[in-house]
């Protein structure tokens, strides 16, 4: 039995590197979905380059242009709900999704965070896990919740810390994990392989046609 293809939106705010790894990964045939839309809240966003070279369409729905944080979040979710996306990525994307707008999309939303769950939440992540001391940081594919980087873990890598990481080189490291972790749980969505049964996410075995 031949499965749909799988919709995806990509939700990012900056350069859009893990957005560009799934693009890569639409492209190589290992996610087996296509990439209808791109949202984000920064015009200025690079990733709105990225979409553009690779003929996504973009939907800008800047955060400035709105009165109050209900009304952005009221526009993002319609904008949301226009794509008819089977499945959402919030990859680098730098906004708290309010309640209302995760429990619009259960089991449908996934998120990528750079540290090894449910340690370091929030922002500066790699900056808390130098600080603290850790030995070992990494990343962090999950599904989204009403709390924040707290949903069904999907996946994750651990990269080493160093003695002398800064910041920088720490994110640099990781980033490259994050790219392939999330072309993976991409991959594995598009192909109905994730269950969430009592918080744990199970990866099924492979179906064949």
């Amino acid at each position: 039995m031949i499965m749909d293809m799988k919709n995806i939106a990509v939700l990012a705010s900056g350069r859009g590197t893990n957005f560009q790894a799934i693009i890569d990964g639409v492209d190589s045939g290992l996610i087996k979905g296509r990439i209808c839309c791109l949202i984000t809240d920064n015009p200025s966003a690079y990733s709105i380059e990225r979409a553009e070279k690779a003929g996504i369409p973009v939907k800008v729905i800047d955060f400035s242009s709105f009165g109050d944080r209900t009304d952005y979040n009221s526009a993002l979710c319609r904008g949301m709900e226009e794509t008819g996306a089977d499945l959402f990525v919030l990859a680098g994307y730098m906004r708290l999704l309010d309640d209302d707008t995760v429990r619009q999309f259960p089991g449908k939303m996934i998120n990528i965070h750079p540290a090894l769950l449910p340690s370091f939440k929030g922002l500066h992540a790699h900056k808390q896990a130098i600080e603290y001391g850790v030995k070992i940081s990494g990343c962090t594919v999950h599904f989204v919740d009403e709390e924040m980087d707290h949903g069904a873990i999907i996946a994750q890598s651990p990269v080493p810390v160093m003695d002398d990481d800064t910041e920088d080189s720490l994110a640099e490291r990781i980033l490259k994990e994050e790219h392939k972790a999330l072309q993976r749980s991409v991959a594995l969505f598009c192909e109905d392989l994730l269950r969430i049964e009592n918080r744990k996410v199970k990866i099924l075995s492979a179906k064949k046609d």
